[in-house]
């Protein structure tokens, strides 16, 4: 990995972030023999093994999930020492993780400005008082949202297109409820067909950046206000076209991002007062809000402990039987 990376970099010119996560359940990771149970303490060993080959001419590991021998990993990315970090946060909770370890949080789009605001002071709380890194490396002071998006010239038109949101929805509801199916058994876009007409779709519709430049400009107002970094615009999903992905872009690129740019010195200022604690950040009960804006009961990441005693009540009851 750390040659693919350091390779695209260098391809790229210094344009790289590199997100890490520790996979979702036993469809990503039986294939490979992982347990779910332990994916969490893989990972952080495998955060541990990985970075410093981006610098080291010699780096080795033996430890509990990886062992390989001293080598030097060629080539070197373009960043120095290497890409920033990020680490996947589909569990809430995991944005308090991210912060202590000094990585960007990438989420999705929170449920209201309340809980954006209280999972961003929660954040930087960790990162800037609590902070306990993996391995050495720069800090990354970032939390992403992706969110549901298509911008149109009338909500209505937007609201229309944006069935490739819905549709993503619907496939991750599904499968928490009724897991996946073989490979080449059964057909998601039929079978969504009957959803995308619910109340549950039209409430996902709700919870995007879908509509109008001045609707997707006033919510993201809000989530501004908050001290949300960055805003991952998601409408490459389901049958959506690649003409309307491209108008949807451009139309929002000129009407909304120039206002946001303006503000962005702004931004930076409080950030850097922040993380130099010359702002006095609240608590505010971040656990309050368990789910994401698109999640429902059918779309819940478990914790780390969460899994474990869910496993451990699996075998109890297989021993059982």
């Amino acid at each position: 990995m750390a040659e693919r990376v350091a390779t695209l970099d260098l391809l790229t010119a210094g344009r790289v972030e590199l997100g890490l996560g520790e996979g979702q359940g036993p469809v990503e990771l039986h294939p490979f023999g992982a347990r779910v149970r332990e994916k969490r303490e893989v990972w952080e060993e495998a955060v541990q093994a990985l970075v410093p080959a981006f610098t080291r001419m010699s780096w080795e590991w033996h430890g509990a999930h990886f062992d390989f021998p001293a080598r030097n990993v060629v080539p070197k990315p373009f960043q120095k020492p290497h890409p920033p970090l990020w680490v996947a946060c589909s569990n809430i909770q995991t944005i308090a993780n991210a912060g202590r370890w000094g990585m960007g949080a990438l989420g999705f789009q929170f449920v209201s400005a309340e809980a954006a605001r209280a999972w961003v002071n929660r954040y930087y709380i960790e990162l800037t008082r609590h902070q306990s890194k993996l391995a050495e490396y720069p800090t990354n002071p970032n939390i992403a949202m992706v969110s549901g998006f298509m911008c149109a010239d009338t909500d209505a038109e937007a609201l229309e297109k944006a069935a490739g949101w819905t549709f993503f929805v619907f496939c991750l509801s599904h499968y928490g409820r009724h897991g996946i199916p073989n490979p080449g058994a059964g057909n998601m876009w039929d079978a969504y067909q009957e959803w995308r007409h619910t109340d549950k779709a039209q409430e996902t519709l709700r919870s995007g950046l879908i509509g109008s430049p001045e609707t997707i400009r006033r919510r993201l107002r809000e989530f501004e206000a908050t001290g949300v970094d960055q805003v991952i615009l998601l409408n490459q999903a389901g049958r959506t076209t690649h003409a309307d992905i491209c108008r949807s872009l451009e139309l929002f690129a000129r009407e909304v991002m120039p206002e946001f740019h303006a503000r962005e010195p702004e931004h930076d200022r409080w950030k850097a007062d922040v993380l130099a604690g010359r702002v006095a950040l609240h608590d505010e009960d971040a656990d309050t809000y368990k789910l994401y804006a698109h999640q429902n009961e059918d779309i819940v990441r478990l914790t780390p402990e969460q899994l474990k005693a869910k496993m451990a009540a699996k075998e109890r009851e297989a021993g059982r039987t």
